[in-house]
């Protein structure tokens, strides 16, 4: 039996979202933004922060006023370094200096995230924007004030957030148009994958983030849905997708979203692992494992979510975002250690621990990928592995590719959106690890190096596509235990904004 839909419909998503301005005159300054740098070149590590160049005309003495608090204050301008000032009776009445370090995008990004929990109890607030500030810079400021605003909660109880409008006071918009299109975009479409990873599983199960794929992109042009069910899966052979999802009540979903531009001339597959709850199956997971697995398809998550920004942001590249779904739930259908599954194609895996059920269901898309939609780069992320966040920690995902030109241009836009990632090898020699007696491959040896070897295996799925294939193990950087820069507590979003800088360089 499924969760019905009105045991929820007295819950509400309390998520701050905020209004932003560009603006070239200021219609309300009650909280007034005042960026710092450091001291230019010889003025010494501890000198204090100077205020950055204004692009519009401030009320009189805010300047000194900044200049003077500046070394009082012991600020140095380091991004994301903050103070306040009340100025009870005057103009504005709250004068806050946020320091913005080197002036890049990485660090407007990081003062825009320090920013917005510091004034949270304000209304509205006005941010003089530097008047030699690069569009990069602003699009930093725009995506640190949208992505380190986001909650997520549901609840009825409790007040709405006050902070709703924020305006970048600037001498002309025209500049940072494009790239504040760009921003919004980009934040809201890495909020949404935050909202679908951050689903509590009793509401979330594969049928359930196929509709929320759904509602999302009905009437978008050029952008076409197919949903794969569980008598269609069968019919074509989704063996892995089938097995896993077979314990539970809820039958798994293979969601094919493709964004289909006329002047595209590459087309890229974005595959993400899409484990709807995961239990462990009949390897079951200990209880404090288990708890966050509603994280498990965050990869699914970031595919749908990126290809959906391709479509708003129009650009020139196809992209085809598969996400397989399933629920790995302990039952009587449940598969067991020692099962053999049958994958889109032929290839035959034996289960070695029902754990490791993420590389079955991508091993099927991966292989539909490679053998009928035939693209010139395939690309997957997916929740893999424990060993990820061992070998590099929490926020660094696992990058593992045999083309060298595919893995720099991936890392670079990884570098650029704000995110981490290393490349991994794939070393020849673990190949032999993958050997079964009894079928094809083992899915999940024993010997060691979880992450690596879960990347070989993927790879035995990518074909003549494995020269043009990249795997990113993002179980790490896909969840935050507390907030942090522009991530705020719960689900990341990761790799929205990564795909999308990637995608954008393909036109």
């Amino acid at each position: 039996m499924g969760h019905p839909r009105s045991a929820i419909t007295f819950l509400e998503v309390r998520s701050r979202v905020l209004a932003i301005r560009l603006v070239a005159e200021p219609d309300r300054l009650d909280t007034l933004v005042l960026p710092l740098r450091p001291a230019g070149e010889g003025a010494g590590g501890d000198a204090p922060a100077v205020p950055a160049p204004t692009a519009v005309a401030l009320p009189d003495g805010v300047v000194d006023e900044a200049v003077a608090l500046a070394p009082a204050a012991r600020l140095t301008g380091r991004a994301g370094e903050l103070r306040t000032q009340f100025r009870p009776g005057r103009t504005p009445g709250l004068l806050v200096l946020v320091g913005t370090g080197d002036g890049d995008e990485a660090s407007w990004r990081r003062a825009g995230a320090a920013l917005v929990r510091a004034v949270a109890d304000e209304t509205h607030i006005t941010i003089s924007v530097p008047a030699d500030a690069s569009p990069a810079a602003v699009r930093g400021l725009y995506e640190g004030l949208l992505l380190a605003s986001y909650r997520f909660r549901l609840t009825d109880a409790g007040d709405a957030p006050a902070l709703t409008g924020v305006d970048l006071l600037v001498a002309d918009p025209e500049p940072y148009l494009a790239v504040v299109e760009t921003a919004r975009t980009t934040a809201r479409l890495t909020r949404w994958a935050r909202d679908l990873t951050n689903m509590p599983s009793s509401v979330k199960n594969p049928e359930w983030f196929a509709e929320q794929v759904a509602d999302r992109v009905t009437g978008v042009p050029d952008l076409h849905l197919r949903v794969r069910e569980p008598a269609e899966l069968a019919a074509e052979g989704f063996g892995g997708i089938l097995t896993v999802g077979g314990g539970s009540a809820h039958g798994p979903r293979l969601v094919e979203l493709d964004w289909r531009p006329a002047e595209a001339r590459t087309h890229v597959v974005l595959v993400g692992k899409g484990i709807t709850f995961d239990t462990g199956g009949i390897s079951i997971k200990p209880v404090p494992a288990m708890k966050l697995m509603r994280k498990d398809m965050a990869g699914a998550a970031a595919v749908v979510a990126a290809t959906v920004g391709a479509a708003a942001l129009r650009l020139p590249v196809r992209v085809t975002a598969l996400a397989p779904l399933a629920e790995n739930m302990v039952s009587g259908s449940a598969f067991r250690p020692g099962d053999v599954v049958r994958h889109y194609g032929g290839t035959t895996s034996e289960t070695t621990n029902s754990d490791a059920e993420g590389r079955l269901v991508l091993a099927d898309a991966l292989a539909y990928a490679v053998q009928e939609l035939r693209p010139d780069l395939l690309v997957d992320l997916a929740t893999l592995t424990g060993a990820n966040a061992v070998a590099l920690g929490k926020r660094t995902g696992a990058l593992y590719s045999e083309n060298d030109e595919l893995a720099a241009a991936v890392l670079a836009a990884v570098a650029e959106a704000g995110e981490a990632a290393w490349r991994m090898p794939l070393p020849t020699d673990y190949v032999e690890y993958l050997g079964s007696e009894l079928a094809d491959l083992y899915s999940a040896p024993t010997q060691g190096a979880g992450s690596v070897v879960a990347a070989l295996y993927l790879r035995e799925f990518t074909g003549d596509l494995r020269d043009r294939w990249l795997h990113v193990d993002m179980s790490a950087p896909s969840w935050a235990d507390a907030d942090d820069a522009e991530l705020t507590t719960g689900a990341t979003g990761w790799g929205v904004r990564s795909l999308l800088r990637w995608l954008a360089t393909l036109g």
